[in-house]
């Protein structure tokens, strides 16, 4: 499964990376490889978010939800963006599985 993450940093975390810079790719690799996924990508981007995160693996839903959960509690991030991306492969597995129930499907409304 691919995750794709933005945020946006803190006035706190603004200031204190201006006063101490530091690179925190290493940082953000950590938690993700701690919850037990791959980081892809790190950038810090500028517009709506100030950074991007790509990541991978087999991580179940609740192992993501509470890598979220400790990245906002630290509270050097906010406004966290979360989409889930699959492959074109992975796509097409889908797809081959709704058209396999997709005669069984009545929708609401329908006699």
């Amino acid at each position: 499964m691919i995750f794709i993450t933005q945020g946006r940093f803190t006035q706190t975390a603004m200031k204190g990376m201006v006063a101490k810079p530091e690179d925190r790719a290493e940082q953000v690799r950590g938690l993700i490889e701690r919850a037990g996924g791959r980081m892809v990508a790190y950038y810090v981007t500028l517009g709506e978010y100030d950074f991007l995160i790509v990541s991978e693996g087999e991580i179940d839903l609740p192992s993501y939800m509470g890598t979220m959960a400790v990245a906002a509690a630290g509270g050097g991030v906010s406004d966290l963006k979360s989409t889930i991306a699959l492959s074109s492969a992975d796509m097409k597995g889908a797809l081959e599985k709704a058209q396999a129930s997709s005669g069984q499907f009545r929708s609401a409304g329908q006699a």
